[in-house]
């Protein structure tokens, strides 16, 4: 005779339910709940003037937020959803269902809580001992935008469609007009036709002003400043993304340029982060300087690639203070059996003459920098790989920079949750 556990779904609790008993202790809801407790309440935003309904915490919302995108659930209705299907979401959000328009006002309102929450946990890090910022290693990731790259136009295509579009809307119109004074043909189809096209014009009038506004910046001072070239792009679903790839063996995508400055001396925590609408890593670096070296974080040591590579950036870094280990071409290694055909014969490498390449390639031969530089690899390549294939972040959910910039703090406070949190287990 077989013997099973009896089960009943109509069984009522006896006690009140304590939702805790069903998290585990060493989940990470806990200590995601114990390190928003550390952030103040006023760099939260949220209504100071007491009246109308009554507000989610914030320190609630935020702890919900960061235990979502560390687990991988960054959608606000999928967050809604968890709430009631996630134990552990259930606990963090106290029984309580924010919807998902609460949810996402509270992820595009409140950087500065995101900002402040990432200062803390760091500080955390420090007073356990774990973080001793003397190495860093930087570099930047594409992630996709929240925009598809067909929905990008050149400068030049963008001319000849607004001009195709004034001549529809005219001709639907004067359609829709004609079609009033004949009984039998109510024209029901064509006001909608013109609103569509109107819109669609609308938008295109907007892109040709970002770009002429955007050359004419490009070339501030000039009496008589040029019209944007005939190639220059922009995104109608979210203008400040931009077409780029990773290297020349990838496609090209609609993405930002998420940047990152990771501990190299073992604890891999993300200490500044940053994002770029441009391909170009280097400019970049001064937002994750400025980062480091308003705290008590200044690095000792920074590792970079050569993407980083630059005469004044090798100066400023020494301004502050800091070494610079930055490689200054990107090295193909051969392979004793390469799959690869071998690559065309082109051009012979350019000459490096300039003094501070050769400086740099004679320190980058020396042992111990090697050995440092060996590091960059081991450390915040990693984290990018953790991010989009543990967390498995791989596109932004908001548009625009600012709001973009804001959900890169949020993922990579997540990250340095999740990594802090089994550094002190």
């Amino acid at each position: 005779m077989r013997n099973f556990r009896d089960y009943d779904r109509t069984q009522r609790f006896l006690l009140p339910p304590d939702l805790s008993d069903w998290v585990a202790d060493d989940d990470l809801a806990h200590f995601i709940v114990a390190a928003v407790e550390r952030v103040d309440i006023s760099a939260f935003h949220v209504s100071r003037t007491g009246s109308g309904k009554a507000q989610y915490h914030p320190r609630m919302m935020l702890a919900l937020l960061i235990y979502c995108y560390a687990s991988g659930i960054f959608s606000s209705r999928r967050i809604e959803r968890a709430t009631h299907r996630d134990v552990s979401v259930r606990f963090i959000a106290a029984n309580s269902h924010p919807d998902h328009d609460t949810i996402a006002k509270f992820r595009r309102d409140n950087i500065r809580a995101f900002e402040v929450a990432f200062e803390q946990l760091l500080l955390l890090a420090s007073e356990a001992g774990l973080l001793k910022v003397g190495t860093v290693s930087v570099d930047g990731t594409k992630i996709d935008a929240n925009a598809s790259k067909i929905k990008s136009i050149r400068y030049d295509r963008l001319q000849v469609l607004r001009a195709k579009l004034g001549e529809d809307i005219a001709a639907l119109t004067a359609k829709a007009e004609a079609a009033d004074l004949v009984p039998e043909d109510d024209g029901l189809s064509l006001p909608g036709e013109i609103v569509r096209r109107e819109t669609l014009k609308a938008k295109l009038d907007a892109a040709e002003k970002r770009l002429e506004e955007a050359a004419a910046r490009d070339h501030e001072g000039d009496d008589d400043p040029p019209a944007p070239e005939a190639s220059r792009q922009t995104n109608l679903t979210d203008p400040d993304s931009a077409i780029m790839r990773k290297s020349a063996r990838h496609e090209y995508r609609q993405a930002y340029n998420a940047q990152a400055a990771v501990d190299a001396d073992g604890s891999m925590l993300v200490v500044a982060s940053d994002v770029l609408n441009t391909t170009n890593d280097r400019a970049g670096l001064d937002g994750l300087l400025n980062q480091m070296t308003d705290g008590s974080r200044s690095p000792k040591t920074l590792l970079a690639d050569a993407g980083y590579a630059g005469e004044e950036v090798v100066k400023a870094l020494e301004k502050c203070g800091i070494d610079p280990l930055i490689a200054i071409s990107r090295q193909q290694h051969e392979r004793p059996y390469d799959f690869r055909p071998p690559p065309k014969q082109g051009k012979s490498p350019k000459a490096i003459t300039a003094q501070w390449r050769l400086d740099m390639i004679d320190k980058l031969q020396t042992e111990p920098a090697r050995k440092q530089y060996r590091k960059r690899k081991q450390t915040v390549e990693p984290v990018f790989g953790i991010i989009k294939s543990i967390l498995g972040f791989t596109r932004f959910h908001l548009r625009g920079l600012e709001n973009v910039k804001s959900e890169w703090t949020l993922t990579t406070l997540a990250y340095n949750c999740k990594r802090l949190s089994k550094m002190m287990a």
